[in-house]
């Protein structure tokens, strides 16, 4: 498996990377309530800090998941 750290991927392929990982229900996953996103908002607003490479995708998941309301 090849890396996925920002050091390791251009900006294209952290997109892809994103939408790959975030497609295993084949639909839309804006706004979704699926995969604990409860309606966390657009996948661009969560995942842009990695695909313009500021934060790894390790450390917004952890963060994301830090503030979610159980």
């Amino acid at each position: 498996m090849k890396s996925i750290l920002i050091k390791d991927t251009t900006r294209e392929e952290r997109i892809a990377i994103v939408a790959e990982a975030l497609n295993v229900c084949g639909g839309a996953c804006d706004y979704c309530n699926g995969c604990e996103n409860i309606g966390g908002g657009t996948i661009d607003s969560i995942y842009g800090p990695y695909i313009e490479g500021k934060k790894e995708i390790s450390e917004i998941n952890r963060e994301y998941r830090s503030n979610m309301v159980h």
